[in-house]
C-alpha cells in the first residue's frame, strides 16, 4: 500500500553497536530502521528519503521505500529470471507432471514478454530452450547445445522487467500467447486455463517480492475471456453395458497380450478407475471374495512424466489419488462378475514382484502406447463400422465415463457416483451434464406411468 503519511525521525546513536547510527522513519503506522557505521552514511540516507518526501513521491508502507526507488529496484528483475526464480522455487514439493505444466506454461508465455523482436531465434529453437532447459531444473547443470545457449542469451538479454507486468497491455500480451499453439491456431480451452493459473501464480509471486508497486495480481485488471471448452461427455462417446461386452471380448481374444489386459479395461469401466490408477493397483488393494461384490480400495496412480522430470530420472511416478490428500484412499466397490474377472486374471497372469496386476512382459508398467494400440483392434472389431467411425468408446478413458454413465442412468445417487469416480459433486455435475439430462428423462418417464396408475395423466 502506498502513502503519503511519511515522518523521518533523527538520527539516533548507540555507541554500544557495532554500527551505532541508526535511521528510523514511519510509513503510515509501520515502523522501519536501518543501521549505518557511518555517521555520513547514515545523514545521507536520511537526505534521500528526505528530498523525496519534498517532491511530493509516495512511500511503499511494507518495504518503506519511496516510489521512485521502489520502481527502480523492480526494473533489475526480468521477467525470464523471475520465471527462472518461480521454477527454482516450486520444483521440490511439484510432481513431475506438475514441473512439465509450468515448463510448457512458461515456455508459451515467455517469449511474447520481450523489449524487441530484432534478431529473435525461431519460435521452435526458443520453445526448445525454454522447455527443455531454462524451465527444466533437471537440468540446469548440464551444458546446454550452442543454438539453445544463444537462444536463451537473447532472452536474457532481451526480456522485459518483471514490473513491465503492472501494464495491462503487456499483460495481454501474455494471455494472447497462452490462448495459441505454435502454428497460431487456437490453443484447447483446457490449456489456456492451466498456462493462465500458472500465469496467476507467477505474477503473485512477483507481489511477494515487491515487484509490484501495488499487492494487487495485474491480471484482475484485464478482462479476458478463456476459449470455448466442452467439458461434457458426450452421449455419444458412452457405451452401453452391451457394447463393453463386446468390446472386453474383442481385448480377450488378441492372443496372450489381449488376455493381460482384458480386466485392466475391465477396471476403467467397472470401477470408473483412471488408466493410471488401474496401472499402479495391486493386489493387496483388492477384496475379491468367491461370491458376492468386492471392493478395489485405490490408493495411487502411476503418472508417465518422461526421464526428465522425475527425481529418480525413471519415466513414471507414483503420485498419491488425484485431488486427493497424500494417504487418502478411496473404496470402490465393483459387481460379482467383475470380480470373478480379476480373480481369473490374478490365477492366470500372477501379478509383477511389486504386487501389481497388470504389467508388460517384463514386469514394466503398462504403456499408453501399448494398451492403446490393443484398444485400437478391439474398436474395429467388435464395432460396426458405423460405430467405428463415431465417437463411441474411441478412447479407453472413455470406458471410465461409460461407467459413471451406467452408474447415474441405474438411480444412484450423484453424490456417491462422485464419490466412487474421485471427483467433486460440482465436476460430476458439469462433466456427465448431458448423461444426467438423459437421466431426467428417464424419470420423467417413471412418474408419467405413476401418475397414469392414479388417473393423472397429463
Amino acid at each position: 500500500m502506498l502513502t503519503y503519511d511519511v515522518r523521518v525521525y533523527s538520527i539516533e546513536t548507540r555507541k554500544d553497536r557495532p554500527k551505532p547510527y541508526r535511521l528510523h522513519w514511519l510509513v503510515g503506522q509501520r515502523k522501519h530502521s536501518k543501521s549505518y557505521k557511518l555517521k555520513a552514511q547514515a545523514d545521507g540516507r536520511r537526505s534521500e528519503l528526505m528530498s523525496a518526501l519534498r517532491e511530493g513521491h509516495q512511500f511503499d508502507v511494507d518495504s518503506g521505500l519511496p516510489v521512485s526507488e521502489l520502481r527502480s529496484r523492480q526494473g533489475s528483475v526480468t521477467w525470464y529470471q523471475h520465471t527462472r526464480d518461480y521454477v527454482d522455487r516450486k520444483w521440490a514439493n511439484a510432481p513431475a507432471k506438475s514441473r512439465k505444466n509450468y515448463a510448457d506454461a512458461l515456455a508459451t508465455i515467455t517469449p511474447a514478454l520481450v523489449k524487441t523482436t530484432a534478431g529473435r531465434p525461431e519460435m521452435a529453437l526458443l520453445r526448445k530452450a525454454l522447455y527443455g532447459w531454462a524451465y527444466n531444473r533437471n537440468r540446469w547443470d548440464e551444458e546446454p547445445p550452442a543454438e539453445v545457449a544463444g537462444a536463451l542469451r537473447w532472452l536474457e538479454k532481451h526480456s522485459l522487467p518483471v514490473s513491465a507486468l503492472e501494464e495491462p497491455g503487456n499483460v495481454r500480451t501474455a494471455l494472447n500467447a497462452l490462448s495459441l499453439k505454435l502454428d497460431g491456431k487456437s490453443a484447447a480451452a483446457r490449456t489456456a486455463r492451466r498456462k493462465r493459473a500458472c500465469l496467476s501464480d507467477v505474477l503473485s509471486l512477483a507481489i511477494e517480492q515487491q515487484y509490484f508497486t501495488t499487492p494487487v495480481n495485474p491480471l484482475t485488471a484485464v478482462k479476458w475471456t478463456a476459449p470455448k471448452s466442452v467439458e461434457e461427455v458426450d452421449p455419444e462417446s458412452v457405451a452401453n453395458p452391451h457394447q463393453v461386452r463386446r468390446l472386453l471380448r474383442a481385448v480377450r481374444e488378441q492372443g496372450d497380450r489381449g488376455a493381460r489386459l482384458e480386466a485392466f479395461f475391465g477396471c476403467l469401466y467397472h470401477a470408473a478407475m483412471r488408466p493410471a490408477e488401474a496401472a499402479a493397483l495391486q493386489r493387496s488393494q483388492c477384496r475379491l471374495p468367491e461370491k458376492g461384490w468386492g471392493t478395489l480400495v485405490l490408493r495411487r496412480g502411476s503418472v508417465r512424466a518422461g526421464r526428465s522430470w522425475t527425481n529418480d530420472g525413471s519415466a513414471h511416478e507414483a503420485r498419491h489419488l488425484k485431488a486427493r490428500a497424500e494417504k487418502d484412499s478411496r473404496p470402490v466397490p465393483i459387481p460379482p462378475h467383475f470380480v470373478r474377472m480379476l480373480r481369473q486374471h490374478i490365477e492366470r497372469c500372477g501379478t509383477a514382484p511389486d504386487g501389481r496386476l497388470f504389467r508388460t512382459n517384463r514386469d514394466g508398467l503398462l504403456q499408453e502406447t501399448g494398451y492403446g494400440e490393443v484398444w485400437a483392434r478391439a474398436r474395429k472389431k467388435a464395432l460396426s463400422e458405423e460405430e467405428a467411425a463415431s465417437l463411441l468408446a474411441r478412447r479407453p478413458y472413455d470406458l471410465r465415463h461409460a461407467g459413471v454413465s451406467f452408474w447415474l442412468s441405474s438411480g444412484v445417487d450423484p453424490m456417491e457416483c462422485a464419490r466412487r469416480a474421485g471427483h467433486s459433486v460440482a465436476v460430476l455435475l458439469r462433466v456427465y451434464a448431458k448423461v444426467l439430462a438423459r437421466t431426467q428423462e428417464i424419470a420423467n418417464r417413471r412418474i408419467d406411468d405413476a401418475l397414469r396408475e392414479w388417473g393423472q395423466a397429463g
